[in-house]
Formats: structure tokens, C-alpha cells, sequence
């Protein structure tokens, strides 16, 4: 409806009914004033633009990825069903380790493993030795 056109309560006429009364007969701007998004495409939720995040005081106290005592992450390099595995953490640390409850583990894989000092009777190649802790 035009803008300048006033309606009152006692003009008003029932709404029309039917495929017509749904779909508008030319495009057009929306009821709120915002253009109607193109056909197939949904409407925008706001034309309100976000707030731009303030720069931070400096770097955080504590680190913002600490991980639990133990626990190493890292990837795979010496996989398959054990006992022994390699791994080298997200520091470029090397580890050999033994993990005769541990599974497969694959070659490439990234993972996280609750370590614990290695066997020194034990040799699984190259690397810090560590024991991996399953239970």
C-alpha cells in the first residue's frame, strides 16, 4: 500500500484469498522498507552491521589452548596396531611410543594421548620414549 494513502478501522475490507493474495504483483521494496531479496535467495536477517570487535590489552595471561597434565597432541608417524608408535607433538617433538592396549593408530593421523614415562626395557625407535596411558 502507498505511504500516503490512510486507511481507517471502519474502511477496512476483509483480505483477499486465493493464489493472488500471497504473491505480490510486481516486486517490489518489502513491508519493512528493505528491498526484497532476489528470487531464490533467502532475505537478509539485519542490514545491521555487527560491532567491530575491540584490539585486545595484549596477549593472554594463561595459554588459551592449555591442554590436561600429560596429554600431548600431535600426529602419527609410526602407526598401525602396535605396541609401538611414533608421534610428533605440535612443537616438532619427536616420541616413541608403547602402547600395547592402544589400538590402531594411523599414519597421518592427528590425535591427543594421555602420556606417561616410557619403559626404559623397551625400545620403539627414535624419539622421547613414553608410555601411552589407555585407562
Amino acid at each position: 500500500m502507498p505511504r500516503d494513502e490512510q486507511v481507517s478501522p471502519a474502511a477496512s475490507t476483509p483480505a483477499p484469498s486465493g493464489p493472488a493474495a500471497s504473491t505480490p504483483a510486481s516486486p517490489g521494496p518489502a513491508a519493512s522498507g528493505s528491498p526484497a531479496a532476489p528470487a531464490g535467495r533467502p532475505t537478509p536477517l539485519s542490514a545491521t552491521r555487527p560491532p567491530i570487535p575491540r584490539r585486545p590489552a595484549g596477549p593472554p595471561k594463561k595459554p588459551t589452548d592449555a591442554r590436561p597434565a600429560g596429554v600431548v597432541a600431535g600426529w602419527i608417524t609410526r602407526g598401525g596396531t602396535g605396541p609401538c608408535y611414533g608421534l610428533v607433538d605440535e612443537n616438532g617433538r619427536e616420541y616413541a611410543l608403547h602402547g600395547p592396549d592402544a589400538g590402531e593408530l594411523r599414519e597421518g593421523a592427528f590425535v591427543s594421548l594421555r602420556l606417561a614415562p616410557g619403559d626404559s626395557a623397551v625400545d620403539c625407535g627414535p624419539g622421547v620414549p613414553m608410555r601411552i596411558v589407555t585407562d
